[in-house]
């Protein structure tokens, strides 16, 4: 009988690890953040190693190659994740540091 290989043996899904949504083995990495830094923000895959020493070439490579084979999927939970961050900032217009400047700012006034 034949040992069939995993398509993608680097990556995992875990419950209750990142909500169950495909990370890089052995890491917390997401597959989507990953895709996130090369499409979006247009990193090198070596340039998202050095971002995250402890992944390895092999590992980033996989995590690209499982977006392309799950797009639709991937990029649902990039826009969640987009949707959910500008829901924080309508919420929260300044963040925790920029009040403390802006209250210290206002005492010296």
């Amino acid at each position: 009988m034949l040992e069939r290989k995993n398509k993608h043996p680097y990556i995992v899904r875990k419950k209750g690890v990142c909500g169950g949504k495909p990370i890089v083995q052995g890491t917390r990495i997401k597959v989507a953040q990953i895709a996130t830094e090369y499409e979006r923000m247009g990193w090198t895959p070596d340039e998202i190693i050095q971002a995250h020493p402890h992944l390895t070439l092999p590992q980033v490579h996989d995590a690209l190659s499982y977006y392309y084979s799950h797009l639709d999927e991937i990029n649902t939970d990039i826009r969640t994740s987009e949707r959910m961050v500008e829901a924080i900032r309508k919420q929260h217009p300044r963040s925790v540091l920029e009040n403390k400047r802006v209250h210290a700012q206002n005492l010296h006034e």
